[in-house]
């Protein structure tokens, strides 16, 4: 499985354990060239947490749940 593919899996099941107090957007990048390129995402899955609308944490590759799960956490 590709990388980006197998990242959704993580993302649903973070979302699940997280709740409402989270969003999460998945972005084709193929699809959206200007949001990939505002952001400059330069190679996929790029992961991007932000808070209040500020970026916070960003990395390329795929993470664990429980990796993300801290991540956030740490952030409230």
């Amino acid at each position: 499985m590709r990388p980006c593919k197998a990242v959704g899996p993580i993302l649903e099941d973070l979302k699940t354990d997280l709740g409402e107090g989270v969003r999460i957007y998945k972005i084709d990048v193929d699809q959206n060239p200007s949001l990939a390129s505002q952001y400059n995402v330069r190679s996929v899955p790029t992961l991007m947490i932000f808070k209040n609308g500020k970026l916070q944490w960003r990395e390329s590759g795929v993470r664990s749940k429980s990796e993300l799960k801290k991540v956030i956490q740490s952030m409230n």
